[in-house]
Parts: C-alpha cells; structure tokens; sequence
C-alpha cells in the first residue's frame, strides 16, 4: 500500500536516511568497536548494548527505504476539495464542545498535532476521510464518541 507524502516530507525522510546510513551507522561501527576492545564480549554490556543500538538502527534504516520506495508524493494544489482526502484541511465544529477546529489530513509520517495536522490512520482522521461540508460524523476515539459537523473542506493548512 502506497504511503502518500508531501515533496516536503519525502526530501526529509531522504536526509533522514542518508544521515542514519552514512553518520549513524559510522558511530554505532564505531562503539562497537570501543567497546569490544573491553575484552571478553560474553560479559560485556557495553558490547551488546552497542550491538542491540545497531540493530535498532538497521531496523530504522530498513523501515525508511521501504516507505520511501512505496512513497507517492502529492501535489497539494491538486487536491479536490469536494471531500476530505489526505493533504485536505477539514473545519469542524465539535458538538459536544461546542468549538471550532481545523484538522490537515495527512499521513503518519507527517502527523503533527501541535499544526493540527492528524493521520489519516487516526480515528479522527478515519472518521473525517470523504467527508463533505455539511456532513456530520461520529467518531470513537479511546475516551468515547466525538460528534463533529464538518463546516469546509480546504487544501488550504
């Protein structure tokens, strides 16, 4: 299944792995090597601990080419913004709190909800995908059921 991200967030996942694949694996190479010159590796913590430190780091590494091989990068000025769909900013009104709020759908990589910006993976962003104005959702989130209003569907953040 395709992950869909913005030009902005592919060329960071980029960096990310050109860092991890050139600077990160240099230093975890590089505290193997310290600390396997300890001396005996059966009793050495700093050993399998560095060890366990690269593994977890492959495994990084490994998890950012396969997301950036399934990668498809959308153009938020093509957005249709007849429903809610990734890169779309949704206003609603939640009912129940009786207040306004904006959500940019997008995907998990870039989910930041300090901007707003909620994954399509969440439950929210579940219930608010295809959406159009006007529409009222409800949707289970681990503390009950919100129920929004959908105001506007924008491409605008």
């Amino acid at each position: 299944m395709p992950t869909y991200l913005t030009q902005e967030a592919f060329d960071k996942l980029r960096r990310d792995l050109h860092h991890a694949r050139t600077v990160e694996r240099a230093n975890a190479s590089r505290a193997i090597g310290e600390a396997r010159a300890h001396g005996d590796l059966k009793e050495n913590a700093e050993y399998h601990a560095a060890k366990d430190a690269q593994g977890l780091l492959e495994a990084r590494i490994a998890q950012m080419e396969h997301t950036l091989g399934d990668a498809r990068v959308l153009d938020e000025s093509q957005v249709d913004t007849s429903h809610a769909r990734i890169l779309s900013t949704v206003r609603v009104r939640n009912r129940s709190a009786r207040r306004e709020q904006s959500f940019k759908l997008v995907s998990t990589q870039e989910a930041d909800i300090r901007k707003g910006w909620i994954s399509v993976a969440s439950p929210v962003g579940k219930g608010l995908l295809g959406t159009k104005a006007g529409d009222v959702v409800r949707v289970r989130v681990p503390s009950g059921t919100i129920v929004f209003e959908v105001l506007e569907v924008t491409r605008n953040s």
